[in-house]
């Protein structure tokens, strides 16, 4: 539960037109769509897919380092994974259990099956947009898991795009049919208070002292 007298008290620190882009961009977020990055050996692709999540409203991304334990690349991110919950799993198994356990159903993005374009597809229930390698796609063990297939249509020869060109162009397409639904498809109420409190912890200067002056009037 959020403590809104603290709320209250970090938000004095911030400027109105700080508040009201908060709160703005706080209406656009969801978690019905997250997305899932396994092992992607290229740390600049990982930064990059986030920073899309980020630009499309997803608040919630999952991290994969069954093979390649790395940090995002804060010069590609610019800043994302401030305003994204960035989840790191050790392996895809547990991802998947976590993602099931909370209601989503597991959709693996991949251009070798005969499976649903991005254009066709609908957003019925929570869905996890599985991303694999940029050499070898996704593991056998999440395409074994998967409850449906994506792919991105193409007219060309390249038989599939870099992981964050794709990702953008699935999260755009997707949030964009989400929200013209009539789902719930934004965060509660007790969700939006816990990002406010979060946020104005990561943007407020001397953070962590103003937190012991806060705490030491209690």
């Amino acid at each position: 539960m959020v403590d809104h007298q603290l709320l209250a008290y970090l938000e004095g620190f911030l400027t109105e037109e700080r508040k009201k882009r908060f709160f703005k961009v706080l209406e656009e977020r969801t978690r019905y769509i997250t997305v899932a990055i396994e092992d992607v050996f290229q740390m600049h692709n990982t930064s990059a897919v986030i920073r899309s999540c980020e630009v499309f409203g997803i608040q919630e991304a999952h991290v994969i380092e069954n093979k390649f334990a790395q940090k995002l690349d804060k010069k590609i991110a610019l800043g994302a994974e401030k305003w994204v919950d960035v989840i790191r799993h050790d392996t895809s198994k547990s991802c998947i259990e976590k993602l099931r356990k909370n209601g989503y159903r597991i959709i693996a993005t991949t251009p070798h099956t005969n499976t649903c374009l991005v254009k066709d597809f609908q957003v019925d229930d929570k869905i996890a947009l599985f991303f694999g390698t940029e050499k070898d796609g996704l593991s056998k063990e999440v395409l074994a898991e998967a409850d449906g297939f994506l792919k991105i249509g193409m007219a060309g020869f390249t038989e599939s795009l870099n992981i964050s060109v794709s990702a953008a162009i699935i999260l755009q397409n997707l949030t964009e049919k989400l929200k013209k639904s009539t789902i719930d498809w934004q965060l509660s109420e007790a969700e939006k208070l816990e990002k406010r409190l979060d946020w104005a912890k990561k943007t407020i200067k001397s953070i962590d002292d103003i937190l012991v002056r806060y705490h030491s009037k209690e």
